[in-house]
């Protein structure tokens, strides 16, 4: 470790150091479980209008096959296109991993870079669980460091989301610290995405991803061949931090390195849903089933939340779309209060078609609340107020949302979650994908990626 060096290149030099034999064997296993989320939801969004749209922009700007597996369908494309295609699957549903902290869905751009490299150049399971370690620490350091005001106005998924993936396969390239400041300089002059898009319901989450996968992708393949980017892309008078926040703090881009593994800190999505919604979500069903409550018992849901959910989910009243339902407080709520689950089949069938839903959803609202607030991002509290039919006023909470590394996901509700998203998207082939999703759970042991998608 360069003991003096700028926060910057220490971030650049252990990410660079990082050692598949030193890592401790919890966050091995992390890594795989991730893999394993990941891969589920992967599938699950191929079949989205927006995924097939790219799907033929690619084809038409990049055609011809190549090493990679488009992962929803099977086919065969270059590293760039595996990668972009990939990683706008993995972001339509809703179930991707998200770390609390820094507000960054990490999964979704550091896997599909990761595999497309690792099946092009036949690596295995060590190198891949390296590389995915490197992606998660740096860009969850860097969301860190860009802080709460960063989040305002960018998707930090798509802007952090191009760093984490030229860690992750800087880390596969064997990219040494000066070749990775390089790297981290060229992904953050093309970071970008913002939240707009929700205001009419656009397509361009998936966008984000597909782009932010790629650039950190091209970023880390260019500086190994010699291409040049800012050595502080970071902290420097027109970096990232001064041109994308107004609270940046530098000391989190080191805090902890080789002690703090924020992997492990990384929480999984139980509800296809914005994970803005999910605390509420998950005080609502505490309350009902604490109560005996069923949707009808209920006039008025109020769900006390952090600013940052008022932000990103109150641009959607109405919503129009079954993925602007996503960002609906109501309509998750409701799905929970009149169905028992907010999971994907729930959101096709029942989201914009149940009069049941819609007429729950008009009975909540969000308010600030300043005790959600005094400790977000780092804890998502959920907290609801629920007054009865009959007058009564009751409340309910949570700490730790279902999936939250204070109250995890079984090894066999990993599993469930993976299977049901697999067999989502085009039923008659899961099988096929099932025995994908089989040899992932042996990834740190797996001798060659394009073995394992074979």
């Amino acid at each position: 470790m360069l003991q003096n060096a700028a926060p910057t290149c220490q971030l650049a030099n252990f990410v660079a150091s990082v050692r598949f034999e030193d890592l401790p064997p919890r966050v091995i296993d992390m890594a795989r479980d991730l893999a394993i989320d990941w891969y589920g939801s992967c599938i699950a969004g191929g079949g989205a209008r927006a995924v097939e749209a790219l799907h033929r922009t690619c084809a038409a700007l990049m055609p011809g096959q190549g090493p990679c597996t488009v992962l929803p369908t099977g086919e065969k494309a270059g590293i760039y296109v595996a990668a972009m295609l990939n990683a706008a699957a993995c972001h339509v549903v809703e179930q991707d991993d998200v770390h609390n902290g820094s507000v960054f869905h990490p999964a979704a751009v550091v896997f599909p870079a990761v595999f497309a490299v690792a099946e092009a150049r036949n690596l295995g399971g060590p190198a891949v669980i390296e590389a995915v370690v490197a992606g998660y620490e740096t860009g969850i350091r860097v969301g860190e460091f860009l802080g709460r005001s960063h989040y305002v106005h960018f998707h930090t998924t798509a802007t952090v989301g191009a760093i984490a993936a030229a860690a992750a396969v800087g880390r596969l390239l064997g990219l040494d610290t000066k070749q990775m400041l390089h790297a981290f300089g060229s992904a953050g002059t093309q970071a970008a995405g913002l939240w707009e898009f929700l205001a009419d319901a656009a397509d361009s989450k998936q966008l984000h991803t597909a782009r932010a996968s790629a650039n950190g992708l091209f970023a880390a393949f260019s500086a190994a061949e010699g291409l040049t980017g800012a050595s502080d892309i970071f902290g420097g008078t027109h970096g990232m931090g001064a041109a994308l926040s107004q609270d940046a703090e530098p000391a989190r881009l080191t805090e902890g390195l080789g002690q703090r593994w924020a992997i492990c800190e990384t929480s999984y999505k139980w509800h296809a849903s914005c994970r803005h919604t999910h605390p509420a979500a998950d005080a609502l069903a505490e309350v009902m089933a604490r109560e005996g409550l069923r949707a009808d018992d209920i006039e008025r849901v109020t769900a006390h939340v952090h600013r940052a959910a008022i932000d990103v989910l109150g641009a959607v009243i109405v919503p129009e779309t079954v993925h602007q339902s996503k960002f609906s407080m109501g309509t998750v709520l409701g799905l929970v209060a009149v169905h028992g689950r907010a999971g994907v089949e729930e959101f096709d069938r029942l989201a914009l078609a149940c009069p049941d839903v819609a007429a729950f959803r008009d009975r909540v609202t969000m308010v600030h609340s300043p005790e959600v607030e005094a400790v977000y991002p780092r804890k998502w509290l959920g907290r609801v107020t629920v007054k009865t039919r009959d007058g009564r006023f009751l409340s309910g909470s949570t700490d730790d949302p279902k999936g939250d590394p204070g109250n995890p996901l079984t090894w066999n509700e990993l599993l469930a979650k993976a299977d049901g998203l697999i067999r989502y998207y085009r039923p008659q082939e899961a099988e096929a994908r099932l025995v994908w999703l089989d040899r992932l759970t042996r990834l740190p042991q797996a001798p060659s990626l394009a073995e394992l998608f074979r």
